[in-house]
């Protein structure tokens, strides 16, 4: 059987629905998804194998006007992404209108000739269906699109219309993942940006952005009746003293809530018994001190 591989950067501006369609393509939650912009915030590799084929999807943070160090590495992220790849799937929210982000992102794509896919996202948002014919229409004058399919990847509406574009870009090559792989992130990596999907659900809007998480210890251990589990320790880092006060909540309340909504999400992914320790700690300002974002694992520098 002739092996075939396909590599596809996920691309589009924040909230688009990139990392659900990551999820929704592999099968499996290995992307944090919030209503929150900058949720992703480095590229995150997804693995599907089916047959002779394997699919290897790239997800990236979304496009944004760097306002900060860290959002220059997540751009920088995007723009290394969309290299030496066999395809790009730009996801656009029909909902909303064409803005300098997108032609910009588009017009970077036109020196290559990565075909490109454009996929009109959230149809299902839609009162007035005519609105997805407009958008396409908008976006086409911006590029001529290897091909423009609308979808809802909440509903998983036309996924099977992409993936049958997807592999037909597939070229004969080694299966470059274990067949049974779904992603290259280490564990310590999903295990905290688990933990930091629940600082993102739970808080207000001006916490998350200045929220990163880090794994300080991680071992099995068995308890007393003999089930195994497994403990970690993790260390949320916030910009300011009063968000630490906000994390924590009010006699730890909120802490605690984060602990069990992270903690049950743990068990479900990792298939094992998790005793999960949370600690709070400030690091100001650390989105714009280079020795922080690279500490925190968020540098794309390959300096």
């Amino acid at each position: 059987m002739e092996t075939k591989s396909v590599f596809v950067t996920i691309a589009g501006r924040a909230n688009a629905g990139k990392s659900s369609l990551l999820n929704a393509l592999i099968g499996e939650k290995i992307a944090m998804v919030t209503e929150k912009p900058q949720t992703t915030r480095t590229k995150i590799t997804g693995v599907l194998t089916e047959g002779e084929i394997q699919y290897v999807f790239i997800d990236t943070p979304g496009i944004q006007i760097a306002k900060n160090k860290l959002g220059e590495h997540m751009n920088r992220a995007v723009q290394e992404s969309v290299t030496g790849i066999d395809a790009i799937i730009y996801v656009a929210d029909v909902t909303k209108k064409i803005n300098d982000i997108d032609r910009n992102a588009i017009e970077g794509f036109k020196g290559d000739r990565t075909p490109v896919i454009l996929l009109i996202n959230k149809i299902d948002l839609l009162d007035d269906k005519g609105a997805a014919a407009e958008r396409i229409a908008e976006f086409s004058e911006l590029m001529d699109f290897h091909t423009v399919i609308p979808v809802s990847v909440s509903e998983n509406d036309g996924l099977d219309i992409l993936k049958e574009e997807v592999r037909k870009l597939a070229v004969p090559a080694p299966h470059y993942f274990p067949e049974d792989s779904v992603t290259d992130q280490p564990e310590k990596v999903i295990m905290s940006e688990i933990i930091r999907e629940k600082v993102m659900i739970l808080m207000h809007d001006e916490i998350p952005h200045g929220i990163a998480v880090t794994i300080e210890q991680l071992d099995e251990s068995v308890t007393r009746s003999g089930e195994d589990i497994l403990n970690i320790s993790a260390t949320i880092f916030c910009e300011r003293d009063s968000h630490k006060g906000m994390v924590i909540g009010k006699g730890g309340a909120m802490l605690k809530k984060i602990g069990a909504m992270a903690r049950e999400e743990l068990e479900e992914f990792f298939r094992i018994r998790v005793n999960l320790q949370l600690w709070v700690k400030v690091k100001e300002d650390w989105r714009n001190r280079e020795g922080l974002i690279r500490n925190f694992g968020l540098s794309n520098n390959t300096k």
